[in-house]
């Protein structure tokens, strides 16, 4: 997934109210277990992503890693490897990871939900919902004096837009770009929501609406927006309308204290030590209490085994043991391309590297697989600043996941694809779609 690389899976540092924790509660699962031939794929074959993985623990590129590759609703491969740190214990099915922007896809489904109840309308202005970005202004060029020389916007972001990342907002996290800069001082630092949506206010958009692609806090403003239309904090609202009819008993935005020692340790890769470190500094979010905002483009923490439930609702079409999520045509439009042909050919990246995909609802899509890779057309993907990662393949039936802990992954060349990796030794293995 080369695609997600280039654009980085980063976190905006931004928490939003009322998050609940995670419940203690029984174990649940919905999969069975199918032998690799029953379902088309060769033993032999799934054994070399086990040993590909294990030997990154045992070169100690990682200090483990867990994955699941799950295909026509049955576990076909459910590993873990390592530890949960380097000096911890074992890996275990049900670690738990942060899983920072793997967020965004089920803060996009909270979004459909309240799509479907006509809360909302794909071509809405955001301003609708969000007066504050009514009279937003789009950057020209930096004054000698250090302020933007900027020019009124057409018009403001469109609902559609804010899901796709073509709203023209930024993020905060590239250095030498100087809205970026302006998002790490004054967005990223906020610590209220309305300082937060003042402060992304104040700043100009990169480029005009719906002109650019570009990785953006829109995720955490659509959280923001949950909350408006529902009424409820959006931890809350995930809590009653996604988690707890898939049983994601496992999933939220704080640990309770009994649950922490199922953490896996979180590590980055030094550029100067040129190994992996403890991770410290704004990335490492307080996990053990009810955060101040709750961040639905960045906060959750989950298991290998509560996104598996996710996942299989999204191939499902929006359904999991009899509970209904979405409907599969709401499913179907957050995994279709939502840009525009003037941002898909663009020279601007990522799509001008990045052929064969584009970028559906808080999703990015596969167009075109002769040029995108391995997975079929229409699979629908995202992943996490500290490399989890997955993929959701409908024309072959099969979702995989994979939960690794390590921020800044791409400085070190063995994991840096650990995603494109574990694709193709997937569908190397997969000899018999047809089954």
């Amino acid at each position: 997934m080369a695609f997600r690389k280039l654009i980085g899976t980063v976190l905006a540092a931004t928490m939003i109210a009322g998050a609940p924790a995670i419940a203690a509660a029984p174990k649940t699962t919905t999969f069975v277990a199918a032998s690799p031939e029953s379902v088309g794929f060769t033993r032999e074959g799934l054994a070399k992503l086990d040993a590909h993985m294990q030997g990154l623990v045992d070169t100690g590129h990682l200090p483990g890693v867990t994955t699941m590759l799950v295909r026509h609703g049955k576990v076909v491969n459910y590993q873990v490897h390592g530890k949960k740190g380097f000096d911890g214990p074992p890996m275990t099915k049900d670690t738990i990871f942060r899983i920072y922007s793997q967020t965004k896809p089920v803060t996009g489904v909270a979004m459909m939900i309240l799509y479907e109840e006509g809360k909302w309308q794909l071509d809405d202005p955001v301003s609708k919902y969000i007066p504050e970005f009514a009279s937003l202004r789009v950057f020209k060029a930096v004054n000698p004096d250090g302020s933007f020389d900027t020019v009124p916007a057409d018009r403001p972001p469109t609902m559609r837009e804010i899901m796709s990342h073509s709203g023209g907002f930024a993020y905060g996290l590239v250095p030498d770009n100087p809205i970026d800069k302006a998002y790490a001082r004054n967005v990223l630092a906020a610590r209220t929501q309305q300082e937060f949506v003042d402060n992304i206010a104040k700043l100009p958009l990169v480029a005009q609406p719906g002109t650019r692609w570009k990785y953006s806090v829109s995720v955490d403003i659509q959280g923001l927006i949950v909350e408006k239309l529902s009424g409820m904090s959006l931890g809350d609202f995930m809590k009653t309308r996604i988690f707890e009819p898939l049983k994601m008993t496992d999933t939220g935005f704080w640990l309770p204290a009994e649950k922490m020692d199922r953490l896996a340790s979180l590590y980055l890769w030094s550029p100067k030590e040129q190994k992996l470190v403890p991770a410290s500094g704004f990335m490492v979010l307080d996990i053990t209490k009810p955060p101040v905002m709750a961040s639905g483009g960045g906060g959750l923490v989950s298991t290998n085994a509560d996104y598996a439930r996710f996942a299989q609702m999204l191939l499902n079409g929006g359904t999991l043991d009899g509970k209904r999520i979405l409907k599969p045509e709401t499913v179907k439009l957050m995994r279709t391309n939502a840009l525009s042909d003037t941002i898909m050919n663009s020279d601007v990246p990522p799509f001008n590297t990045a052929k064969g995909r584009g970028f559906g609802l808080d999703f990015a899509v596969v167009l075109d697989s002769a040029k995108a890779g391995p997975q079929g057309e229409g699979t629908f993907s995202w992943g996490g600043a500290a490399g989890t990662w997955f993929w959701i393949d409908p024309k072959n039936d099969l979702f995989f996941l994979g939960m690794i802990h390590i921020l800044n992954k791409d400085g070190d060349p063995a994991i840096k694809d650990i995603d494109d990796d574990s694709a193709k030794l997937v569908y190397d293995a997969l000899k018999d779609p047809k089954k």
